[in-house]
């Protein structure tokens, strides 16, 4: 059986650089306190977890004399000022491309726009890209836009890890409600590339397998990627997700990963369907 493991499979260098952060923070720190889960990754929140970097959902949890880690995903201004009239040592964790969108968003709403965010409702990086500016709408689908009320001026960015067809489809339907409609691609680098790597894979090998958390938008948009294509594409959490039937009569097998999936699991998945 031949198994061909995605270039580009697993951590992004956001997230990458978040858990190196938060593994450092707790070594120098002794400990260092996350306001929920760093990024949409079992493993990896319960790795760091044994490293001293805990979870908590309240600033109020985090003792006086250490750090707050502000996750990869970015974090809403109220909780930047009450963390900041606490006196609490912050590390910003958040991706750098990220932070890029939260200036987008500053910089349209000033241009007088209505501000409108590509994006999944209630996930942590639309929420904080939404508390930048006053009364942003959020939308996830066309039947969502078909329902929006016409604008005279409007901008819209989306969520990094959005799929670049969705943000097409809902852009078109927003272009017939909307006379000026700036649109600024923020769908990551990262993202376009794994999802071009996916659909490159899905056409040639028997099986797809996609390496995630069921909580992580961005490994469930591979898998929708890849079902799409080849109907035996399955996400699995870790090795022991594998079903051996999955396999039967295969020849190739393609592995993919998550934006938060560390290299061990990937290797874990790989080694255990080679053993089969």
């Amino acid at each position: 059986m031949n198994i061909t493991v995605a270039k580009d499979a697993g951590y992004c260098f956001g997230v990458r650089d978040a858990v190196d952060l938060a593994y450092d923070a707790a070594k120098e720190h002794g400990s260092v306190y996350m306001l929920g889960d760093i990024v949409h990754n079992e493993n990896v929140v319960n790795d760091l977890n044994k490293a001293g970097a805990k979870v908590v959902n309240s600033l109020d949890h985090v003792p006086k004399d250490k750090p707050v880690l502000l996750r990869a995903h970015g974090t809403k201004n109220e909780v930047w000022k009450k963390a900041k009239s606490k006196n609490i040592n912050i590390i910003d964790a958040t991706c750098p491309l990220v932070h890029e969108i939260h200036k987008e968003v500053k910089k349209l709403s000033k241009d007088g726009r209505q501000i409108i965010v590509v994006g999944d409702h209630g996930h942590d990086e639309v929420v904080a890209i939404a508390d930048q500016v006053k009364n942003t709408i959020v939308i996830s689908s066309i039947e969502e836009a078909e329902k929006l009320k016409k604008y005279k001026k409007a901008g819209i960015v989306s969520q990094s890890t959005q799929t670049i067809e969705n943000v097409q489809d809902i852009i078109a339907v927003l272009m017939k409600k909307i006379f000026d409609l700036h649109f600024v691609n923020t769908i990551c680098y990262p993202t376009k590339r794994n999802q071009e790597q996916i659909k490159e894979m899905a056409k040639i090998n028997d099986v797809m397998i996609i390496i995630g958390s069921f909580t992580s938008a961005n490994s469930k948009r591979l898998t929708m990627l890849s079902k799409e294509i080849n109907v035996k594409t399955y996400q699995v959490t870790g090795w022991e997700d594998i079903n051996k039937g999955w396999f039967s009569g295969c020849d190739s097998v393609g592995i993919s990963a998550g934006a938060s999936t560390p290299d061990y699991l990937i290797n874990e998945v790989r080694d255990n369907i080679l053993s089969l």
